[in-house]
């Protein structure tokens, strides 16, 4: 028996229309990335704009523009202190980093022409450093074009940036009238329900990049403190500034981050790169056990599996900027799917048992009665 396929003149259009809405998202991505930059943006700053409005009772738009500037008054004076020496710092290690990698293959050669009797052609088929370094200035080259495709380079990503923080605060600014004419979209009961969530996915997000923020400037500091412990004070700096960036991003940005200090330790030679790698460990130890759970674990809700697989997706499709902000979009997500869905039927899945138990229960009535 032959099923026969009828395309009516509504589902023309509604394929139509479906095609066109997909090719207009696609030509308008760099938006949409610049809004979900904004949204994050915005989430994040809430708080300090909510506190500004109750301590110095000014108004919300106002409280804004004073939460906004001083933010950016704080950042460009943190860069303008220390960010000439970090700059220099990370300009020297480019530059030597070849040389850096020349260092440790020659001891990695010794050390096993001296353990064994393998030919250092051997180890070098094994060990190419030149190969290796080439690899991860590609690797990290082709996350930087990823981003910088979606903003249309450099001056668009300046451009871009300066967007989202206007977005955002308009956002802030006007946030009641905002998600009351979003929510408004849908029907009842669903419009109340969304308005309700709104600020738990607000925390979550927001909670999230605060965060990341706070644990990456604390490990910056804490790196950077500790290479000059151990010796390595003409790229502490550098090397504490790049541990502290690339641990914005999740499970991947510790390990990036210890690479550079462990070539530079390596190629010095001795005990330095054991003390460095436990000053990593140890560090590392400290995000996971303490900073994670106190600082981020309790506002993202989220498990670690998933958090993983948001940054990987993010940055497979967006960069940097995707592994930087999918995950805040991720956790808030997962806030609506929680309490919309996975809440209600639990209760309603317990209202049952409890039916069902009270059924059982009651003793069943006698015939005379």
């Amino acid at each position: 028996m032959q099923r026969s396929i009828s395309l009516s003149l509504s589902n023309i259009l509604l394929i139509a229309a479906v095609v066109l809405l997909v090719f207009l998202l696609w030509q308008l991505q760099s938006l949409i990335v610049v809004l979900m930059i904004s949204v994050v943006l915005a989430a994040s700053i809430v708080p300090v704009v909510d506190l500004c409005e109750r301590l110095l009772r000014l108004p919300r738009w106002l409280a804004t523009i004073f939460a906004y500037f001083g933010l950016i008054a704080v950042v460009t004076g943190v860069v303008l202190i220390i960010g000439p020496p970090v700059f220099d710092q990370i300009e020297r290690l480019a530059r030597q980093l070849p040389k850096f990698s020349e260092d440790v293959l020659t001891l990695l050669e010794s050390t096993v022409m001296q353990a064994t009797d393998a030919r250092p052609e051997l180890l070098l088929e094994l060990f190419d450093a030149q190969s290796i370094t080439g690899w991860i200035i590609r690797s990290s080259q082709q996350l930087v074009l990823r981003s910088y495709g979606i903003t249309r380079g450099i001056l668009g990503a300046a451009f871009s940036l300066i967007l989202a923080l206007f977005i955002s605060g308009y956002m802030v600014a006007d946030s009641k009238t905002l998600i009351r004419s979003i929510v408004q979209l849908f029907p009842q009961p669903w419009e109340d329900r969304l308005a309700a969530q709104t600020p738990i996915v607000s925390q979550r997000m927001g909670g999230y990049i605060r965060g990341r923020l706070l644990v990456s400037t604390i490990l910056a500091v804490a790196t950077a403190a500790g290479l000059t412990l151990l010796g390595l004070q003409d790229f502490a700096l550098g090397l504490g500034a790049i541990a502290g960036v690339t641990n914005l991003i999740p499970f991947l940005g510790p390990i990036l981050g210890a690479i550079p200090a462990l070539i530079v330790a390596l190629s010095q030679g001795g005990w330095l790169v054991l003390w460095v790698l436990i000053l990593f460990a140890i560090i590392q130890n400290l995000e996971t056990y303490v900073l994670d759970p106190l600082l981020v674990g309790t506002s993202v809700g989220v498990h670690p599996l998933f958090q993983l697989l948001s940054v990987l997706g993010g940055a497979q499709v967006l960069g940097i900027i995707g592994a930087l902000i999918v995950p805040p979009w991720f956790a808030g997500a997962s806030a609506l799917v929680e309490n919309l869905y996975l809440r209600p039927k639990q209760i309603a899945q317990a209202q049952q048992e409890s039916e069902a138990l009270t059924v059982i229960a009651k003793p069943a009535r006698s015939p005379e009665s």
